[in-house]
């Protein structure tokens, strides 16, 4: 029975063409598209980690006085793992850019210094030579490093004798001494490992320099370590206050800390997909109603020849599960080009991401959607079929054919369904892109058109014999720059503006007049604490960097060659630092103290204000910022980044930058690019969500279209000799134009006012992902609302002009 049931229904698809491609096609948008986005989401938010036992790696972070999730100072992270009973393992680490030297090529690759449990924790062991010993993990130690296996095959041509191997890091001669296995990267983009111990110990407890990771003991939930470290982290901050800002601890599973940034974002893109799911379902589930409808002749004689009505949701069953199998087969494949699209349109968190694929996983979540587009098709299709008896289908005639009043209504609930879906997916996108536009109109502070990149990264200045042939470097870069054909002005700041690195920020001082600044951190500690401090960026730079962005100079001079090593300390301060700490003052001539950040305790006299700068997000308040020059503090410049402002295009200028880099050190490898695609790199996460939610809503738009025309025709159908009646009575055209487009008129509305109301209820969820709006903005509900009825009138006019041409003798013919 089964085998008669298939050949039955692979005969009826086939004979059906036309309904069978367009459900097929509605299918493989659907299943498609939701295939898609679940990878995503899979190897994001739910794929185990690749590590042993990977639940129980957790991250911790300090809480500081506001609530906010800040990184460790060492004497916070070595009494919490002192403490600490609930882990069996912590460990420090960071990640930067650097240069590295010494392998094939200088490169510019991520180093990531890590504390002695780290490995332990991660479960991970060399594949090759050794781990660090005890020995090489205090300061001062001799420096030694792990390397990753796609650094040690491309680099270093997979030398298996490692005593051969010497790489030039921060300007230290550094012995690798193992090869991790291939796969692993933790810090995301590491490719080399050093002992996080060969770096001074910070002993401030407002230090907050390192990211902490922890493996639980067996049995120990994140619950438990939050409770403990949180009760730990009380009791350091009563014992220590004021000299610790730490109030409570955070701590959360790795996996969900690594996938923090994207969670809100792939969240939302999973509703709206289903969104879409759910109309293509919709507009299948349409289509065999008709098509249901159509075959009332052969189900009342099956039923009247004794079939049950097992055997005749069998039928259905069979056929809805070919419909979907097949669809859902054509979307996966579709799915699979379409994740590889996804991850070039994807932001940097997610292009990161390695294992992103149509794995078992994701197969079977898209048969379990098959699965279930089957039974819900097939049981309704079924329930329609049961409901007329067979005494009823036999006594219908030739009517029979067309849809009864029942599935008419069914059909137009159907349509009700998608065009509400389709609505709110409509004032998603909407919401979506009005909030782009507003962040597209946030002036940054600073001009990008043809401006050229060049980031370096530099050694560690560490002894004063350093800083004079930092200095002359960075002089001789910027000079250089200048001297290109086309080139109309060159500076330099040691994290650009809307790029993400390792941004410094801290608390500064402000000295009040004739007070003698701090000779030793001792002494400045104490500082810290008293009413004359604020938060700020700290950013070394060149004159040229204000003058080559067009930042304003509001007050009082830029850098210049007065300001050297031996001279007075000078600073900028941005326009937001001086109407919060002076407003209303002159701020030129103030004392600031913000040797914390590069060590350096001469403090700093403001010599001039410049305008604001959104250096971390164009949807962020601009940061208050102190600038110093690299002239006095080239020890802050371990990171710089040039910036050329020329007349031609900045990609014409590279070979002869690169040129000049090489130069001046060949062990530093330049990176270039255009400030313009940095700041448009910015934004690539608002795109992306933008793109997508506004593709699920055109492909449910249309998709509720062809279902509403689809309704329309039919019904103009349903009622042709209704329709010839009335025009042989008189009705005009126009009676008959009016008559069927209000039918249609009643669906859209309902399905635009059930749409409203779910918008309303749903849209806050995206508030977070919003810039500038309210989740209720009235014009965007009413764009989109008169969009959908434009469509929708369009999608009706169309069957009711073909209804208005009716030829009344045609039509009774069929009486």
């Amino acid at each position: 029975m089964f085998f008669q049931n298939l050949r039955h229904a692979i005969r009826l698809l086939y004979k059906n063409l036309a309904v069978t491609t367009a459900a097929l096609a509605t299918l493989a948008i659907g299943i498609g598209a939701t295939t898609a986005i679940f990878t995503v989401a899979y190897a994001v938010l739910l794929k185990p980690l690749p590590y042993d036992q990977a639940d129980q790696v957790v991250s911790l972070r300090e809480v500081n006085a506001s609530g906010r999730p800040v990184n460790f100072t060492d004497p916070n992270f070595e009494d919490i793992r002192a403490q600490s009973h609930s882990l069996q393992g912590v460990a420090e680490f960071r990640r930067w850019i650097a240069s590295v030297s010494g392998g094939a090529e200088p490169v510019r690759v991520g180093v990531a210094p890590v504390s002695k449990d780290f490995f332990p924790i991660m479960r991970v062991q060399p594949v090759l030579g050794r781990d660090f010993a005890p020995e090489e993990q205090h300061f001062g130690a001799a420096p030694v490093a792990l390397v990753a296996h796609s650094f040690w095959k491309q680099f270093l041509g997979s030398q298996t004798d490692f005593s051969k191997i010497k790489l030039t890091i921060l300007n230290q001669s550094v012995s690798v001494i193992g090869v991790l296995p291939s796969g692993f990267d933790f810090p995301e983009n590491s490719q080399v490992w050093v002992p996080r111990e060969l770096f001074e110990r910070y002993p401030s407890r407002t230090a907050h320099n390192w990211q902490v990771i922890a493996r639980l003991r067996d049995g120990a939930s994140v619950a438990q370590a939050r409770a403990e470290l949180g009760a730990i982290a009380r009791q350091l901050h009563q014992q220590y206050a004021p000299d610790v800002d730490m109030t409570d601890a955070f701590v959360v599973r790795l996996q969900d800390e690594l996938a923090r940034p994207v969670r809100p974002a792939l969240i939302v893109l999973l509703a709206s997909v289903g969104f879409l799911l759910l109309v293509a379902c919709l507009n299948v589930a349409n289509l065999l109603l008709v098509q249901t409808a159509a075959r009332q002749n052969e189900f009342s004689i099956r039923v009247a020849l004794g079939a049950k009505r097992a055997q005749l949701l069998q039928q259905f069953l069979i056929e809805a599960l070919l419909l979907s199998l097949c669809g859902g087969a054509l979307g996966v494949l579709a799915a699979r080009v379409a994740v590889a699209g996804l991850l070039r349109l994807a932001p940097a968190e997610l292009q990161n991401l390695r294992g992103i694929s149509v794995n078992p996983p994701v197969l079977l979540f898209a048969f379990a959607v098959m699965a279930a587009i089957a039974i819900g098709l097939g049981v309704s299709s079924a329930r329609s079929a049961i409901r007329s008896s067979s005494q009823d289908g036999l006594s219908c005639g030739t009517r029979s054919h067309l849809p009864s009043v029942s599935s008419h209504r069914a059909a137009s609930l159907i349509v009700v369904g998608q065009l509400a879906m389709t609505l709110i997916l409509l004032t998603g996108a909407g919401l979506l892109g009005r909030s782009l536009l507003r962040v597209l109109s946030v002036s940054p502070g600073f001009r990008t058109e043809q401006v050229l990149t060049v980031d370096l990264s530099l050694s560690n200045v560490n002894k004063p014999e350093d800083k004079p042939r930092r200095v002359a470097f960075l002089n001789d870069l910027v000079s250089g720059l200048r001297a290109i054909p086309g080139v109309t002005d060159a500076g330099g700041i040691g994290y650009l503006p809307l790029v993400a690195g390792d941004h410094s920020d801290g608390t500064y001082i402000v000295l009040s007049p004739g007070q003698a600044p701090p000779r030793s951190m001792d002494e400045l500690d104490p500082l810290f604490h008293g009413p004359n401090t604020g938060y700020a960026a700290y950013a070394v730079a060149s004159d040229g960097f204000f003058t080559s962005l067009d930042i304003p100079l509001l007050r009082g001079r830029l850098f210049d060659q007065r300001d050297s090593l031996d001279s007075p300390q000078v600073a900028l301060i941005s326009e937001s630092l001086a109407h919060e700490k002076w407003p209303g003052q002159e701020p030129l001539g103030r004392t600031i103290e913000f040797g914390n950040m590069d060590g350096d305790l001469r403090p700093l006299t403001v010599i001039g204000v410049v305008g604001d700068v959104h250096a971390s997000s164009l949807e962020e308040n601009p940061q208050p910022t102190i600038y110093v020059s690299y002239r006095q503090r080239p020890q802050a410049a371990s990171h710089f980044a040039a910036v050329v402002r020329s007349t031609v295009e900045p990609s014409a200028l590279i070979p002869t930058a690169r040129q000049l880099v090489r130069n001046l050190d060949p062990g530093v490898p330049p990176e270039f690019g255009s400030f313009a695609a940095l700041v448009s790199s910015s934004l690539r996460a608002r795109r992306f969500n933008l793109i997508l939610v506004g593709f699920f809503a055109g492909a449910a738009l249309l998709l509720a279209v062809v279902g509403l025309y689809g309704v329309m025709a039919h019904s103009v159908v349903r009622r042709a000799a209704e329709i010839g009646v009335r025009i042989a009575l008189g009705a005009t055209r126009a009676n008959i134009l009016r008559l069927v487009l209000a039918q249609g008129v009643r669906v859209t509305a309902i399905g635009v006012i059930l749409g409203i109301a779910g918008s309303l209820a749903l849209t806050r969820a995206i508030r977070s992902l919003l810039f500038g709006l309210d989740p209720a903005d009235p014009a965007t509900f009413a764009a989109v609302a008169l969009l959908l009825i434009a469509v929708a009138f369009l999608a009706c006019y169309l069957p009711a002009r073909r209804a208005s041409n009716v030829d009344p003798m045609v039509a009774l013919h069929y009486e």
